[in-house]
């Protein structure tokens, strides 16, 4: 590599000065080599003061360009402090070393290039790609706005102008210090707004997203619309203000129109302090269909618990009414009353009610004659307390009352009193079935009072009968019996499909209705289209089979009632820390069920009929009985006798050879009645246990 000439210059200076400034401190002080150094040296001392006094642009170079002078004086001041030559040489050499290696003048000379480079001059970087240019908003002329839209204005420029944005204005909502409302239009005229999101506006405002609402800008009077615009509302209060203090309406919004009755908008809600329950009314708007209802997620929303039984919907079309009772009223008990077991004018009576607060009715004739019943239940639901509660509604009606059961019980017993026939076992229900065949034949050839013969009308006056109702307790038994079966179940069906005609009505109870278990699928049909089933405590896997074969649409089953509605007691963890057993849950769900009235089951609890007590009150006093023409006309086909006794020669077919003349169960009432076909029932205080009622059926029977 070549020397640049300045360096080589530069070196030999430093090498030819070297000797003098070493000899100068040796030399007398009048001497003009040590007087030339001398002054050299306090030439570039005083330089450097004066430079560095100055601080101007250049100080540094021109420091180091006086330092060789400035350092040959500190090298004179220092030999002529040390005796001896060779320190003087030492210092000389060492200051043209350093001149030699620093190279101070040539290193600071603005016409020549550093002659040494410590390091390779980095290689400039490539240019970068140019960048589009973003295009400047246009500029907007002072529109007079208002220190809140100027102050908008800035922060939303800050940001970028998100978008591409320009507000227009912006409008502090009332009583708000941070909620306001902006309109934006695009910076370009004629260009929609894009890209423009919840995160944007949240960051350039320091809010968080849910925050910020975005919403259509429609044309008005003197104001452009569509998507060249925008209004944009933040509203961080707002949504503080419904989080913490929610009103009813929001409250709903935001939990059960969100996620249990989506798209529900709230009405209203009423508080009944008096039934202890608190109603709320929701509406869903055209469009949305049925109303799709999450029960436990409405409980939830709520803070209520889904197995206490206390929330309940109601759907009339597209209204929503949600009952959030005080304490569950499946839980409660509805004692009956003989004000509540009275039908009124169109046939209804009250058998409990329903989860909304409102009476469950059934009802002891129809628009198409006497009605029928189906009452099922598994053992222990309820079902002897509801068909108690139908006998004695039809006997405050007037009817004729005959109940038959195929195994005895004390309840039955009680019931018997106020029926005018009463009997057990399935050879008592097929001579009353077949009494009953007969008796249709019998009514429709008897005379009305205007000399007509006319169809059953509660309605019609001039009725030469009275109404019958058959009830067949536990009826599945008798018809699964060996000898009498078959024909029970004839005769079932024969009833439910001509005794509407005749007022004859029939009320089948049982645990089941499955063809399978023995119910032929003509006797559902016929009892499910001329009654009010009602179906007490299902077993889950079963609700679905059990209502759809009692002709309920898939979409309205229902789901399964908790197993207990009773609230479970506080202090499980403080039992199962100390070892303590769990207390007995209470099964209070006899008698809870379903009424099926319309197209969909209705939950119910049945009125409770307290055996432990005189029923008698209940009941009317007189025990109506079939008039004196059709006892005449059974007792004529051999019909009407006491069905209590052992078969007859020929009443089923030839007899067989041997007889065994087995008893039949006793205590059933029987013994035909000629003359009055009413009887009165004894004081009311004669009768006050099932014990008392079944000496009451020996003595009127004469057993």
């Amino acid at each position: 590599m070549s020397i640049p000439p300045a360096v080589a210059l530069e070196r030999a200076l430093y090498m030819a000065a070297a000797p003098f400034l070493g000899a100068a401190a040796s030399l007398p002080h009048d001497h003009p080599v040590h007087t030339a150094v001398v002054l050299v040296g306090g030439a570039g001392v005083v330089g450097s003061v004066v430079v560095a006094a100055k601080s101007t642009e250049g100080t540094g170079r021109k420091l180091m360009r006086l330092s060789p002078l400035a350092l040959a004086a500190a090298v004179e001041v220092a030999a002529s402090a040390v005796p001896g030559w060779g320190w003087d040489a030492l210092f000389a050499g060492v200051w043209a070393a350093a001149g030699c290696i620093v190279l101070p003048l040539s290193r600071t000379s603005r016409r020549l290039k550093p002659a040494l480079a410590a390091a390779p001059a980095p290689r400039p970087l490539p240019a970068a790609a140019p960048t589009p240019a973003v295009p400047a908003p246009a500029p907007v002329a002072d529109d007079g706005a208002n220190a809140l839209t100027r102050d908008v204005r800035r922060l939303w420029e800050r940001a970028g102008n998100p978008g591409s944005t320009h507000v227009v204005t912006a409008t502090r909502h009332p009583g708000k210090r941070h909620d306001l409302t902006m309109l934006l239009r695009a910076s370009e005229p004629g260009r929609p707004i894009t890209g423009l999101g919840e995160a944007a506006v949240a960051a350039a405002f320091g809010v968080t997203e849910p925050d910020v609402v975005l919403l259509p800008v429609t044309q008005q009077a003197g104001r452009q619309g569509g998507p060249g615009w925008l209004e944009v509302r933040l509203i961080p209060e707002e949504n503080r203000r419904r989080r913490e203090r929610p009103t009813e309406a929001e409250r709903w919004a935001d939990t059960i129109g969100a996620t249990a009755i989506p798209g529900s908008c709230f009405k209203g809600k009423v508080r009944n302090n008096g039934r202890g329950v608190t109603y709320w009314t929701a509406h869903l708007p055209d469009g949305v269909g049925e109303p799709r209802i999450d029960m436990k997620a409405l409980c939830t929303a709520l803070d209520l618990s889904f197995d206490d039984g206390r929330v309940f919907v109601t759907v009339d079309g597209q209204d929503v009414l949600v009952s959030v009772w005080d304490v569950s009223p499946l839980a409660k008990v509805y004692p009956a009353t003989r004000e509540l077991l009275t039908p009124d004018a169109d046939g209804r009576w009250v058998c409990g009610f329903l989860t909304n607060g409102q009476p469950a009715r059934n009802r002891v004739y129809t628009d198409r004659g006497a009605a029928h019943g189906l009452y099922v239940a598994p053992s222990g639901g309820g079902k002897t307390q509801l068909m108690a509660l139908a006998i004695c509604a039809n006997a405050n009606f007037g009817a004729v009352v005959w109940l038959v059961t195929e195994a005895p019980d004390s309840k039955t017993a009680a019931l018997g009193v106020h029926c005018e026939r009463y009997g057990v076992g399935a050879l008592y229900m097929v001579r009353a079935m077949r009494a009953a065949v007969a008796l249709m034949d019998i009514r429709g050839t008897m005379v009305w009072a205007d000399g007509q013969v006319h169809e059953w009308d509660p309605d019609l006056p001039g009725c030469p009968y009275r109404p019958l109702a058959l009830f067949w307790d536990e009826f599945l038994s008798a018809a699964r019996n060996g000898d009498f079966g078959p024909e029970i179940m004839n005769l079932a069906e024969t009833i439910s499909v001509k005794g509407r005609k005749y007022g004859v009505g029939e009320h089948v109870a049982g645990q089941s209705v499955y063809v399978q278990d023995g119910f032929t699928q003509l006797l559902n049909e016929n009892l499910r289209e001329n009654c009010i089933p009602v179906v007490l405590k299902v077993a889950p896997k079963k609700i679905a089979e059990m209502f759809k074969t009692l002709g309920v649409a898939p979409e309205d089953i229902p789901d399964a009632l908790p197993r207990s509605f009773s609230k479970a007691e506080a202090g499980r963890i403080e039992r199962i820390m100390n070892g303590e057993p769990e207390p007995p849950s209470d099964s209070n769900t006899g008698g809870v069920g379903w009424i099926i009235e319309s197209r969909k089951p209705e939950v119910q609890r049945s009125l409770f009929m307290d055996f432990e007590q005189p029923i008698a009150p209940l009941f009317p006093n007189t025990v109506h009985g079939l008039t004196g023409h059709e006892i005449a006309e059974l007792e004529a086909r051999g019909l009407w006798f006491d069905w209590t006794l052992p078969p007859r020669p020929g009443e089923f077919g030839p007899e067989p050879d041997d007889e065994d003349g087995d008893e039949l169960p006793s205590g059933s009432r029987s013994k035909p009645r000629v003359g009055a076909a009413d009887r009165t029932i004894p004081a009311q205080n004669t009768v006050t246990t099932p014990r008392q009622a079944l000496d009451a059926i020996k003595k009127l029977t004469g057993a």
